[in-house]
């Protein structure tokens, strides 16, 4: 079978006229269904500040499992309907408190197996330069803390962050 929505049969609402004859009234379909499973949809930003010397990423200290108390990137999943990059600035501004409106790149999409213990989910990663002077950051929605850390002193990252920065920072700096 391709990997085509199954849109089911037509459901057909019948209504018997005075004539005794039959009309169509509507045709309503089931919702798709989908032989194949799909990972969830989930968006993370590398937010850059600082000079080349002394430049610095923003993270948040996660406030809920997986990884509680671990620092990661802002990010977090995609509500239906919505924009990616949408998407990627409200976690942002949710987890940190910088409702960030400069142009973010697009570094790539991140799923390999395993990268969340919650599930097969796949980030797309947004980058982004705020400036040389860092901006007042908090934690808030379920990060419990928000920082600048420098790129030469980063601590441990959550998921596959790590990588996700290396990957960013070749992607602004070519």
């Amino acid at each position: 079978m391709s990997g085509r929505p199954n849109l089911g049969r037509p459901i057909i609402s019948v209504d018997r006229s005075i004539l005794g004859c039959l009309r169509t009234r509507y045709t309503q379909y089931m919702a798709p269904t989908y032989e194949f499973p799909r990972p969830a949809l989930s968006t993370d930003v590398v937010l850059l500040s600082g000079m080349a010397e002394s430049r610095a990423v923003l993270l948040v200290r996660r406030g809920q499992e997986p990884f509680r108390g671990k620092w990661a990137l802002p990010g977090g999943f995609v509500d239906e309907g919505e924009r990616l990059v949408d998407a990627a600035r409200r976690e942002l501004a949710e987890e940190t408190g910088l409702a960030f409106d400069g142009p973010l790149l697009q570094v790539g999409a991140f799923g390999d197996p395993g990268r969340d213990p919650r599930g097969w989910t796949v980030s797309v990663v947004y980058a982004g330069d705020a400036g040389e002077v860092p901006s007042e950051v908090y934690g808030g929605d379920d990060a419990e803390e928000a920082a600048w850390h420098r790129l030469d002193a980063l601590p441990a990252l959550a998921f596959d962050h790590a990588e996700i920065v290396a990957t960013a920072l070749a992607r602004v700096d070519s």
